[in-house]
């Protein structure tokens, strides 16, 4: 453990698990630096965590749609001198809909969103962290990373999957230097995400077995970096699912996508 209290910086703050990784975090005596394009839930969330629990937090809005925010978030930090030791990438949302059925810009955003910011962000911090012999990233990723992409929200799955990938490579390179890198995988969780989708109503249909608290995914995931788990699924329904999905012969694996997609996935 570093000296003094860790410094965590989280993406996507402002709500869902990104605000439950900023309590949880906050709870173990992390100080934080909060990253979301929403500045007023951040310096609200943020006045909470000092009040409740005597933390440092520190704001920094930012869109990470743009190309440059990861690069200027950096040097935002190393003008005010700090070092961070956990990086939780958790931005993120879905495009709901065929692939065609959107403008190319707003793909472009998805993916600057989904896969260029969190990976520039590590590629960025990683450096003091291994300098320092100690750092944890957790990308959030998601159970669709594991099983056969759906028809509708056609780049999610495909980014997740990355995140996966990019992040076990990750943890062999730098595990033997003191960073721990996990992929944290939840299914469906309870959050603004599918308000946001406009999917509330046809995974408001799903069994209420298949969805889990913020707050627990968080906590699972901040255990499972800790001891150095490399991918993190999430409840025993999601490390069910996913192992159901390894068994199964691709060509059914893509029948049941197919059959199940309609059931949570807007497709117009």
């Amino acid at each position: 453990m570093p000296a003094e209290r860790p410094l965590s910086l989280v993406t996507g703050a402002s709500a869902g698990i990104g605000a439950a990784f900023a309590q949880e975090l906050a709870v173990r005596g992390h100080d934080l630096v909060l990253v979301a394009r929403r500045a007023e839930r951040l310096h609200a969330l943020a006045g909470q965590l000092r009040d409740r629990h005597g933390v440092s937090v520190h704001v920094m809005p930012a869109d990470l749609a743009d190309p440059g925010a990861p690069r200027r978030l950096a040097e935002a930090l190393q003008r005010e001198g700090l070092a961070v030791d956990w990086l939780v990438n958790n931005a993120g949302y879905g495009v709901p809909g065929t692939f065609e059925a959107s403008d190319w810009s707003v793909h472009a955003d998805f993916l600057q969103v989904l896969l260029h910011a969190p990976t520039e962000l590590a590629w960025r911090l990683l450096p003091g962290m291994r300098e320092r012999g100690y750092g944890r990233i957790v990308n959030i990723a998601s159970l669709a990373g594991h099983v056969p992409g759906s028809a509708g929200h056609t780049l999610y799955a495909a980014s997740k999957a990355y995140l996966i990938k990019f992040s076990q490579s990750l943890a062999l390179e730098n595990r033997h230097l003191g960073v721990h890198v996990c992929a944290l995988c939840p299914g469906f969780t309870w959050s603004e995400f599918h308000d946001v989708t406009g999917t509330r109503a046809l995974v408001g249909k799903l069994p209420r077995i298949m969805w889990q608290d913020a707050g627990a995914v968080v906590r699972e995931g901040i255990d499972a970096v800790e001891r150095g788990t490399v991918v993190q699924v999430t409840g025993r329904v999601n490390r069910t699912i996913k192992a159901l999905a390894k068994l199964m012969p691709d060509r059914l694996a893509l029948w049941v996508s197919a059959r199940e997609s309609r059931r949570y996935r807007q497709l117009d």
